[in-house]
């Protein structure tokens, strides 16, 4: 009797972790599953300290020259906290630290700042809040801006009219010389305008046919195309590929059925080599995908339940010439998703919020050069510019890879 009761409750055992090691398994295989997908090294020490005290403000944009120069634009002292990081842009100065830096950074491949410039100068307007930095297949460099005229504004001279906008976007050489002011500045929204924008966030192009998108944007609620010589606007479309509206759409909901136009901001319209344009609809939680004469050919959902900012931020592809991967930068939830392009199925994604390298504060703007390393900005209090080095093709989990310190 003993030995029977032995083997019953040996028996009994075994099953029982069998049981447990297949289901511990089954769990294994659903939260582990892999697949292959580009893979990303943070460098913790790209860039290098910057000269005189100088530190950024709000870093929102980030552009990538022919020689793989990186060119990053932020807001300086209107983001700096005056208590702590301004010191020695108040009058008088409090400390010996800091100063905002020029709103135009260019960076060498090795982290070197190497020229330095923007800002209100005289012959141009400058945005009130200058948002996106996009560089051409000339090396021309493209700046938009998503400023409105505050009363406080009106009263300090730097606007003509209360609830004006960053109506009109700037193009410079590679050095910041001015080449076009286009757009007339301080108009109202108007998604129907053929003359002027509605606060731009980013600028995108097509050499071939020698235009440029602009996801216009934080005001009006449209992808606008322009001659990139003239600056004369070509076509412009909403969401669908409908005529835009400016009806306020209300907050999102995510439980409610698909909003038929953009909401605000639209964030990026980013051409593929192979005819299409890539939009990010971002407090709608989704890319909207074009043919360049705003044709619509489909849409996905990203994080459909984030709500306030929003989940699409801004959009790269990878630099093969396929453009087989697309990487997408959501800054409210603190990630940057690795997708395939045609499918816009998410591979994998990697990064957590947080302060220290590989994390993500408001991550707002991603490029890549020509090695495939990819570059991010972080706009309100992240107030920095990071480089995830390219290190290949391989199998990685299909779930956020957290923060990709070296190995």
């Amino acid at each position: 009797m003993k030995h029977s009761r032995i083997l019953v409750f040996g028996t009994s055992l075994v099953v029982a972790v069998l049981a447990l090691g297949a289901g511990q398994a089954a769990l294994e295989a659903a939260q582990g599953r892999t697949v292959d997908a580009p893979v990303f090294e943070v460098d913790p020490l790209w860039p290098k300290p910057l000269p005189n005290h100088w530190i950024l403000g709000s870093t929102i944009g980030v552009g990538i020259d022919s020689k793989d120069h990186v060119f990053i634009v932020h807001r300086g002292y209107a983001t700096l906290t005056a208590r702590t990081e301004a010191g020695l842009d108040t009058k008088p100065p409090t400390g010996e630290c800091c100063a905002a830096a020029p709103p135009v950074l260019e960076f060498d491949p090795d982290g070197n700042l190497v020229n330095s410039w923007g800002g209100p100068a005289a012959g141009y307007d400058w945005p009130l809040s200058n948002h996106g930095i996009s560089i051409d297949h000339k090396d021309n460099v493209w700046v938009g801006g998503n400023g409105t005229c505050t009363d406080s504004l009106v009263t300090a001279g730097q606007c003509p009219t209360s609830g004006r906008i960053d109506s009109f976007i700037l193009k410079f050489t590679h050095d910041g010389k001015l080449l076009m002011e286009i757009g007339v500045p301080h108009q109202s929204m108007n998604s129907s305008s053929m003359t002027s924008f509605g606060r731009v966030a980013k600028i995108s192009f097509d050499p071939g046919n020698n235009e440029a998108f602009l996801a216009d944007g934080y005001s009006n609620h449209r992808v606008a195309v322009i001659d990139m010589d003239s600056g004369k606007i070509k076509r412009f479309w909403g969401a669908y590929g409908k005529a835009p509206s400016d009806t306020n759409l209300g907050r999102y909901n995510p439980d409610a059925p698909l909003a038929q136009q953009f909401r605000n901001p639209v964030h990026c319209a980013e051409p593929s080599t192979d005819g299409l344009v890539y939009v990010c609809d971002r407090p709608n939680n989704r890319i909207q995908v074009f043919r360049k004469d705003g044709s619509f050919v489909k849409e996905q959902r990203i994080a459909p339940k984030t709500l306030g900012d929003g989940a699409v931020w801004d959009i790269a592809f990878s630099r093969d010439p396929a453009q087989k991967f697309l990487y997408l930068a959501d800054g409210k939830n603190e990630k940057i998703y690795v997708m395939d392009r045609q499918s816009l199925e998410i591979l994998t994604s990697f990064g957590d919020g947080g302060r220290q390298p590989g994390q993500f504060f408001a991550v707002h703007s991603i490029a890549t050069d020509s090695k495939g390393n990819l570059y991010t900005t972080e706009t309100y209090e992240g107030k920095r510019v990071q480089k995830f080095v390219y290190k290949g093709v391989r199998r990685v989990t299909a779930g956020n890879q957290g923060v990709v310190w070296p190995r």
